[in-house]
């Protein structure tokens, strides 16, 4: 009698993923943007039932996202969201990927054209360990969340939590939700004082919409 091999367990999802997962409402029209090999795009559709879209710049990644059934296709956060029109979708989802775009505040603005809510998580340069790296070895850090060194590093814009809200005041973006995330991979408390948010978090989610009564 032939032993079957022990299935592969299947991977815990990231746990900035599960918090866009909470704030995302049941049947939305999600695009996920930098959707990588759709596992975002899959949680949310088997846990949300979501109507999801995805633009990915790796080819290898679009085809593991479309052998997961995902409507995914090749684009670029850079150039490729201008061919969407306004409000196109319910969120327009960015997780670990504005940091390696040309231009920040561009694409931020485009997906909070694009969708009535715009949810970015991003690490945190401004993190106890970064700072200790840089003061400490005068290197530029290697993390975790920040593997590659500088010079392989797809990374491009690194900021704080702290560069991040002037960003959205910048841009009159109303921030709904923040949720910083420790090294336990533990949420920290929404009430958490920023300047700590910005010493301890190792990421950072931030569900954002349009400034309304400016429009």
């Amino acid at each position: 009698m032939a032993i079957e091999d022990n299935p592969t367990p299947p991977r815990k999802p990231r746990q900035d993923h599960l918090i866009i997962q909470s704030m995302i409402h049941p049947g939305a029209r999600v695009l996920d943007i930098g959707c990588g090999d759709g596992a975002l795009l899959e949680l949310l559709r088997e846990s949300r039932n979501i109507d999801g879209r995805g633009i990915e710049i790796s080819q290898k990644n679009v085809n593991q996202s479309v052998a997961r059934g995902l409507s995914v296709i090749q684009g670029d956060a850079d150039h490729d969201l201008v061919n969407y029109p306004d409000a196109s979708f319910d969120y327009a989802l960015l997780s670990l990927t504005i940091q390696a775009t040309k231009n920040p505040r561009t694409v931020l603005e485009q997906l909070l054209r694009i969708g009535e809510h715009a949810i970015v998580s991003f690490p945190n340069f401004g993190h106890w360990l970064i700072r200790w790296q840089l003061l400490a070895l005068g290197r530029m850090p290697v993390t975790d969340k920040l593997p590659e060194q500088w010079y392989d590093t797809p990374n491009i814009h690194f900021c704080t939590i702290r560069d991040f809200v002037t960003l959205c005041e910048e841009i009159d973006a109303v921030v709904e939700h923040a949720l910083a995330i420790n090294r336990k991979g533990e949420p920290l408390n929404a009430s958490t004082p920023l300047f700590i948010q910005n010493l301890v978090g190792r990421e950072a989610v931030f569900m954002l919409t349009k400034n309304k009564s400016k429009t």
